[in-house]
């Protein structure tokens, strides 16, 4: 529902009555630039900022469980006001402001409503708006400067104020651009046509719901000497989100969380359950560990997948992404028999099998056969592909592997790495790297019981299915299953083993790089999931906020490789920074390769 037309007032009448003039229209607009007279425009074309003109970072979901994106985005979880309101972020957008102004952030605008914004521009009796929510404290400077750098000129360049030109508070970003278009409608009488270029569906109705009111008001008043009622078009634009570089992104958060614990008094930390007022910590979560396979590897292996005639691919998810080793983080145990985070490994596929024309795989051996390695699972096997609904554990379900022949025996080359992504929670006291693994029940940002221990089951066969990692306890949880051909074998329970810091290793950001659902190369122009929520309006949604949904919300982890290794080729390392600390640098100490599906193998 939109907000209503002016601060509190019901009676259109007196609004229409009202003060609209130029000289209170202009102090909407951050520029010192003269604006046009009443008389000068026909015109009003008014453009949305923020994925609409400019493709504008989102958190990335492939590097950040879904409880922590919402936390990013909700203004109050943080003391400096997190992802939007946070110039920060923006400026870190490409290679950042220093090199990315000089060449006017090229590739990061949408080309088609930047060309309609040069025809206003070139259209005498039309008067051109930018029009943001984000607010003009921490905003304005960056966004002329880019918008200048773009060669665009505005008319006007309005960003939310903290108090309006007459004294309004705004209650939402809405009810903010409701209130500056009211003052435009009525100071320029003589512009019939109003264009309003946005990309939110919801701030699409919103501003639809505006105008009619703004008609019907002008209607029944029925008074020219007022205005005539307007001639009003929204437009809808395709979104346009996009990630930044995944380093980068992670360093700027560890900025905001550092700038966020350093504003708080000592006295303040863990008062009460407020976010904004308890010290942040990131910490990561471990999904599995596991021979990783690259991205070209993963194309090749992918070709042995034959659907049936009447089966489209939109029906399937394509995985071919790892060999299981243990569905948790890998105990030191485990990690000597495979030679530790970094090692390689050559393996031939076998055989494959389809299981009920629902799940995809292949059965590989390692090269030479001699070899040692180590699985959770009977035998090292890849789900290559399963159908949407379906889980990748049902693959133990197969019995029957089928020879294939020799071109299709491929020999792949894989690096020993964990699924990972981050998480924000509240600073815990005393807890250790191990327990930090685990995120807490209730989830980000409140403390609670830890999940030490789940439903050991059977061991799933390295899928990207929703769930947390889960510690090797002695709850039935078998050792698995090392080279057969060789001695032994890591039998019985994992018992209370401590999880080591370890150096992880890697290169740069690049080919089959998570930037985001569906997207190419880390970080850049990728495409982003979910619905864009950005600035205040991201409230207390069971989504987005704190309401009930909040804790429970997860990611889904099951992007196809053939979408996120389009662009990527052999080279899918990138170098990741510290958690913790100072967090301010572009490179950093731990590293991290990237894999489909969301999250970071580390290597």
């Amino acid at each position: 529902m939109s907000q209503p037309l002016n601060n509190g007032s019901a009676n259109p009448l007196g609004r229409m009555m009202g003060s609209h003039t130029i000289t209170n229209v202009k102090k909407w607009s951050c520029q010192d630039k003269q604006i046009p007279s009443v008389s000068q425009v026909k015109a009003l074309h008014i453009y949305d900022f923020d994925n609409t003109l400019f493709m504008s970072p989102m958190p990335n979901p492939k590097l950040w469980t879904g409880p922590t994106i919402g936390f990013l985005m909700t203004q109050e979880c943080f003391t400096n006001g997190g992802w939007w309101h946070d110039q920060h972020i923006l400026e870190s957008t490409g290679q950042g402001l220093e090199k990315e102004e000089p060449r006017a952030w090229d590739g990061w605008w949408n080309e088609h409503i930047v060309n309609l914004v040069e025809l206003s521009m070139r259209q005498k009796d039309t008067m051109t708006i930018l029009l943001t929510g984000r607010g003009e404290q921490n905003f304005a400077d960056l966004i002329k400067r880019m918008v200048a750098s773009k060669k665009l000129e505005f008319d006007m360049i309005c960003l939310k104020q903290q108090v309006g030109p007459k004294g309004q508070r705004f209650s939402s970003t809405m009810h903010y651009k409701q209130l500056l278009l009211e003052d435009l409608i009525y100071t320029y009488k003589e512009a019939d046509e109003i264009k309003v270029y946005e990309d939110r569906p919801v701030h699409v109705k919103g501003f639809r719901e505006f105008f009619e009111k703004v008609n019907r008001a002008l209607i029944s008043y029925s008074n020219p000497s007022v205005r005539k009622p307007t001639t009003a078009e929204v437009i809808q634009v395709a979104e346009m989100t996009t990630t930044l570089d995944p380093v980068s992104e992670t360093a700027e958060v560890q900025r905001m969380i550092n700038s966020h614990n350093a504003s708080l008094r000592p006295n303040d930390t863990n008062s009460n359950n407020s976010s904004s007022q308890n010290r942040l910590q990131l910490k990561r979560t471990v999904f599995f560990t596991g021979y990783l396979i690259s991205p070209a590897d993963t194309s090749n292996l992918l070709s042995l997948v034959s659907l049936p005639q009447a089966m489209s691919d939109s029906d399937l998810k394509f995985l071919a992404n790892n060999i299981l080793i243990t569905p948790r983080p890998a105990p030191h145990s485990i990690l000597e028999k495979v030679g530790g985070f970094g090692a390689k490994q050559i393996w031939q596929v076998t055989g494959t099998a389809v299981y009920e024309n629902k799940i995809w795989a292949a059965r590989v051996t390692p090269i030479p056969p001699s070899a040692t390695y180590y699985t959770d699972n009977p035998h090292p096997i890849i789900v290559l592909a399963c159908r949407k609904g379906v889980k990748p554990i049902d693959a133990s379900r197969i019995q029957n592997w089928q020879p294939i022949p020799n071109e299709k025996q491929f020999v792949f080359e894989t690096t020993v790495g964990e699924k990972v992504q981050l998480r924000i929670e509240h600073e815990v006291a005393g807890e250790n790297e191990y327990e930090s693994l685990f995120a807490a029940v209730r989830g980000p940002p409140f403390p609670g019981k830890r999940k030490l221990a789940g439903d050991e089951g059977p061991p799933v066969y390295g899928n990207d299915e929703n769930r947390q990692p889960r510690a090797n306890q002695d709850r039935g949880y078998r050792g698995g299953n090392q080279n057969r051909n060789r001695r032994g074998g890591d039998g019985g329970s994992h018992r209370n083993f401590q999880f080591q810091g370890r150096d992880r290793r890697g290169g740069n950001r690049g080919g089959g790089g998570s930037g985001g659902a569906g997207g190419g190369g880390g970080g850049g122009r990728n495409r982003a999931r979910g619905g864009y929520k950005s600035l205040d309006d991201v409230g207390n949604s069971p989504r987005y906020g704190q309401g009930n949904g909040y804790q429970n919300h997860q990611p889904n982890y099951d992007d196809p490789p053939s979408q996120a290794y389009a662009t990527g080729g052999d080279g899918y390392n990138a170098s990741f920074p510290a958690l913790g600390g100072g967090g301010g640098g572009r490179n950093g100490g731990a590293n991290a390769a990237w894999n489909d599906g969301g999250g970071l193998p580390y290597q």
